[in-house]
C-alpha cells in the first residue's frame, strides 16, 4: 500500500482549517488553525506545516452551494487553493466540502465542547472532514 502525505485546507475568510492524515491514508486529523494576515504570513505557516509532515499533496475543500453550483465563495476558495498550492510548491485537488462546517460542530458537541465558542476548533474540524472525504474517495 502506497503511502500518503496530505494536507487539506477548510478556507475562510478570517481564518483556514488546516488537516493531515496518517501515512496509510486511513484518518484525517484536525492540525491547527492559521488566523490569515498576509499572504506572505499564511503561505510560511502551510509551507511549515507541508514540510514537516512531508506532504505530497494539498487537499481544499470547494464550498458549493446546496445544489452543487458555484457561489462567491467557491470562487474565493478556489483562487486561494491554487495560490497556496502554487507558493508551496504541491499539487492540489478540490473537493466538496458541503455541510464539513456541520459534520465538526457535531463531532465538538459530541466531545463535550461549545463550538460556538471557538470558531477556529470548527475550522481545522472541518478541513478534517473535507480530508477524510478524499481519503474515502481514493479507496473506491
Amino acid at each position: 500500500m502506497a503511502e500518503v502525505a496530505a494536507i487539506a485546507l477548510d478556507i475562510g475568510r478570517k481564518r483556514i482549517g488546516v488537516a493531515g492524515c496518517d501515512r496509510l491514508g486511513l484518518l484525517a486529523s484536525p492540525i491547527a488553525t492559521i488566523e490569515r494576515q498576509s499572504f506572505e504570513q499564511d503561505v510560511a505557516a502551510l509551507r511549515a506545516i507541508a514540510q514537516e509532515r512531508q506532504a505530497t499533496v494539498l487537499v481544499a475543500g470547494l464550498p458549493l452551494t446546496m445544489d452543487g453550483e458555484d457561489s462567491a465563495q467557491t470562487r474565493h476558495a478556489r483562487k486561494w487553493a491554487k495560490r497556496y498550492a502554487m507558493a508551496i510548491g504541491l499539487p492540489f485537488v478540490l473537493v466538496d466540502e458541503r455541510l464539513s462546517s456541520v459534520e465538526a460542530e457535531e463531532l465538538l458537541r459530541s466531545r463535550g465542547l461549545q463550538p460556538s465558542r471557538d470558531k477556529s476548533s470548527i475550522d481545522r474540524y472541518a478541513a478534517a472532514a473535507i480530508l477524510q472525504r478524499w481519503l474515502d474517495e481514493q479507496r473506491i
